[in-house]
């Protein structure tokens, strides 16, 4: 089989996975029917999709989801939230790279809005898009940190600008710096007509342009957003008092 040396050549060319699981083929009778073409292609088949399951986890851990085991599969579609099985596959499935059109998830607290946009993100992650999620909060206190070096500060506008998707997550619940709202306006249009911006809030735009501190930054900000968005209102109902409740009813609890 092959050598120590062997694997050195095969590291050499980055094809190390795809010569370990056809060496791990070839020897397994089970395999003794195929031609060594078969075995070969099944080979390639696995080392690719090796391949794309790293890519994606790479690409999961680089969002920085909050909830990295959110998905879509697992969304309560009880009546009253807004959401369908159909919609979301339909967002699971969504070419965000192609699509300038933004998404604003909107529901009171306590509605999912969070495990929802990590979901949808993840998928997004699946079909080999670059995402990154950020609370408001955070998001405007890393632009600020970032201001004292004028080199760092610029990486991290072209970055939020390029992102095949943006998460912006519990928008505008806390106010916002004048300087961070300056930042959040030159990053949404960098991506208007390119890429999409995701927003998370308990408010809608009508709030938004109340809550930012410059009424002509606010107007041009919110038009942005909401001018060319899809919307989910997830409705009234609290899906951590739903879960906390189904989790009391279970036998197992104690307080």
């Amino acid at each position: 089989m092959f050598t120590s040396i062997d694997h050195e050549k095969f590291r050499a060319l980055r094809i190390a996975h795809l010569a370990t699981r056809f060496e791990e083929l070839i020897t397994d009778e089970a395999n003794d029917e195929l031609t060594p073409e078969q075995v070969f292609l099944t080979a390639v088949d696995d080392a690719l999709d090796q391949r794309r399951a790293h890519r994606v986890e790479k690409l999961i851990r680089a969002a920085k989801f909050p909830i990295p085991q959110a998905s879509v599969a697992e969304i309560n579609y009880q009546e009253g939230r807004g959401v369908t099985p159909v919609r979301m596959k339909r967002y699971a499935a969504h070419q965000w790279s192609q699509d300038p059109t933004n998404l604003l998830i909107i529901s009171p607290t306590g509605g999912g809005k969070t495990y929802l946009a990590c979901a949808i993100g993840i998928a997004a992650c699946q079909n080999g898009h670059t995402v990154a999620y950020a609370r408001m909060d955070d998001l405007a206190r890393r632009l600020i940190i970032a201001r004292s070096d004028g080199i760092g500060h610029q990486k991290l506008l072209n970055e939020l600008s390029d992102v095949d998707l943006l998460i912006i997550d519990d928008f505008l619940t806390v106010g916002i710096d004048p300087e961070a709202a300056n930042d959040l306006f030159a990053v949404l249009a960098n991506r208007e007509h390119r890429l999409p911006t995701l927003i998370a809030s308990q408010s809608g735009p009508a709030y938004w342009v109340e809550a930012l501190p410059d009424r002509v930054a606010a107007d041009s900000i919110v038009n942005r957003l909401a001018n060319n968005a899809r919307r989910l209102n997830l409705g009234e109902i609290d899906m951590r008092r739903l879960r906390a409740d189904q989790a009391r009813a279970e036998p197992a609890h104690w307080e």
